[in-house]
């Protein structure tokens, strides 16, 4: 652990950060639109565990940013090193759990259109749609969960090394104040990335982040393309 991250975090230096709202949100949109899918594109082996795969993995995301929320309130009297990881550990539990059961939803629904199965237009449209945004969702919630190590640690200018280069980075002189990310930021670099399949105006400078892009851009292009282009000629 970085000591300017440790410095910035003891009872001296440490100063309280907002809750992030906007991220909160989109996590539990992302739940939202899982809840919502056709429940042939659920995973389970049948019906009745499809149904409770459709309720345990919104319900455990409600539960993890619940518990985010009470881990900000400062009437919770925990050190505030050890508040900063737990939160951290726990966003990236409650992010990887929306993203598995996303990744699951595509291979269901790419195996169900090679295998022929019947569905109609309208629930294919829906369940492509649905998986498109929750992917979107979920990767601005990666982005800015590990880039330059997370939100708190930017906040307190106890940055990492950079995972996105914005074009405010290349450029300092021309802006009064340091390029600080928002989570809108992240969504925008994740949105045009599903859909041009390939970065804009902001590059992926470390494996994991260009892994990460990769990863978003095979499912949008599995999901747009294939599903998309199926529901259409059914239409």
């Amino acid at each position: 652990m970085p000591e300017s991250w440790v410095k910035s975090h003891s009872p001296a230096h440490y100063t309280p950060w907002p809750l992030p709202w906007f991220a909160a949100i989109a996590a539990l949109v992302a739940a939202a639109l899982y809840s919502r899918l056709p429940g042939k594109f659920i995973f389970g082996p049948h019906a009745t565990v499809a149904t409770t795969f459709r309720w345990l993995v919104p319900g455990l995301v409600v539960i993890l940013v619940a518990a985010l929320i009470l881990i900000h309130r400062e009437e919770l009297r925990v050190h505030h090193t050890i508040r900063t990881l737990v939160r951290r550990r726990m966003a990236i539990a409650l992010i990887a759990i929306i993203n598995l059961a996303n990744v699951l939803s595509v291979i269901l629904l790419v195996r169900f259109i090679i295998n022929g199965g019947k569905a109609t237009g309208h629930e294919l449209v829906l369940a492509s749609i649905n998986i498109w945004w929750t992917n979107i969702l979920v990767f601005a919630l990666w982005f800015w969960e590990i880039d330059r190590g997370g939100p708190a640690a930017r906040l307190h200018h106890a940055e990492t090394d950079p995972d996105f280069l914005f074009p405010q980075m290349t450029l300092p002189e021309l802006f009064r104040t340091p390029m600080s990310p928002t989570f809108g930021d992240y969504l925008f670099v994740v949105f045009t990335n599903a859909a041009a399949f390939s970065p804009t105006d902001t590059m992926p400078v470390t494996p994991r982040a260009k892994l990460l892009m990769l990863v978003e851009a095979g499912v949008s292009l599995l999901t747009l393309l294939m599903v998309a282009s199926r529901a259409v000629n059914i239409l």
